[in-house]
């Protein structure tokens, strides 16, 4: 496992706009993973849900949106 969160999103998406810009403000680290732009990313992402954004924690926790937003 990954010592950062990793994190699926959409290129354009109101929630993960939400959270990139949330993450960069409180300079929160994280492994962006645009599903639009690779079917395998895509393929990876829906492994663990299906609406964006997706945070994978180190831990293992999957999570779903980002402050009650999904995309």
């Amino acid at each position: 496992m990954a010592d950062i969160p990793i994190v699926y999103t959409l290129t354009v998406c109101p929630a993960c706009d939400s959270l990139r810009a949330a993450w960069r403000r409180e300079g929160v680290e994280y492994d962006e993973r645009r599903v639009d732009q690779s079917q395998d990313t895509l393929d990876e992402a829906l492994d663990f849900g299906d609406a964006v954004p997706i945070i994978v924690w180190p831990d293992g926790k999957v999570e779903m949106g980002f402050r009650g937003q999904r995309g």
